[in-house]
């Protein structure tokens, strides 16, 4: 079937592939979408804050299809207890897919938890989590999802810490058809975000500031209207070094970085909930590194 005069606009604009460093400034790349007035920017940083009034997030200000999204952060300090800093993309609508990294902040001495999840056509309920082998507070600390056709790659400080991998030849969809924003957001969630919601957030210890820094998209861009996965597929398919095969599945390095994690920091994983899932979820059967 011929590719209809929007089609090829479309195709046109999405084979746009953006490699921006990280030494991008904030406005490049980003805007605020909510609660303009809770951030600051002192140099390369930018700092966000949720007080008793408001959280804040920012987005990107485009869309991308497939690639690898870095950014360096800063976690809230002190007690954090009853916040959530996140650091996602999505695309949009009842169906979209989603790829979650969230903070779940905690008392003074206790270890944050990082909360990871993968929604595909609106479905989630993925959730995995684990304790960091560092203070998150303490200093930046690198945070990135690489997205291609074959795999989702959650890193942390470039250590593997979730593999989501495609297995539509098994029958189970997989999240390759949609563009996606980025974007990241600090707000309250004390009914369920430190210790099942038994921990409430201390508001006298507001402002509660995440901090933000070394920005960088390594991308295909698509600014325009969602197209369809046969563009989307074009888009991705443009050469980008994300889709190469190297980048297809994990190094040895890295896959003994990742059972490491697995066997050391992780303390949920929705594979093995039996409570909440009684048949094991259809992916869980077939992922090894999951």
């Amino acid at each position: 079937m011929a590719f209809s005069s929007l089609s090829r606009l479309v195709i046109s604009l999405c084979v746009l592939c953006v490699s921006v460093s990280s030494a991008a400034r904030f406005d490049e790349l980003f805007h605020p979408y909510w609660a303009s007035d809770h951030f600051t920017i002192e140099g390369q940083t930018v700092n966000m804050k949720l007080d008793k009034f408001s959280g804040a997030g920012f987005s990107s200000k485009s869309k991308y299809m497939f690639g690898k999204v870095n950014i360096q952060i800063k976690l809230v300090e002190g007690d954090s207890a009853g916040t959530v800093t996140a650091f996602y993309m999505s695309s949009d609508g009842p169906k979209h897919h989603e790829f979650d990294f969230e903070f779940l902040g905690n008392t003074t001495g206790e270890p944050y938890l990082v909360q990871t999840n993968v929604y595909v056509n609106g479905v989630g309920n993925r959730e995995q989590r684990l304790k960091l082998w560092f203070d998150p507070t303490k200093d930046f600390h690198s945070y990135s999802i690489l997205w291609n056709q074959h795999q989702v790659v959650f890193t942390v400080d470039e250590t593997p810490i979730r593999v989501h991998t495609n297995l539509e030849h098994k029958g189970i969809p997989f999240p390759k058809d949609q563009a996606m924003g980025i974007y990241s957001s600090i707000w309250n969630a004390d009914d369920w975000a430190t210790q099942g919601g038994r921990v409430k957030t201390d508001w006298t210890h507001a402002p509660f500031v995440a901090s933000y820094r070394g920005f960088e998209i390594n991308s295909c861009e698509c600014p325009t209207m969602m197209a369809d996965s046969d563009n989307m597929r074009r888009c991705a398919s443009n050469g980008g070094w994300w889709d190469r095969p190297t980048m297809s599945q994990l190094n040895l390095h890295q896959s003994h970085q990742l059972m490491w994690v697995r066997a050391n920091h992780m303390i949920y994983d929705y594979c093995t909930d039996t409570a909440r899932f009684p048949a094991v979820p259809v992916e869980c059967q077939h992922h090894r590194h999951h």
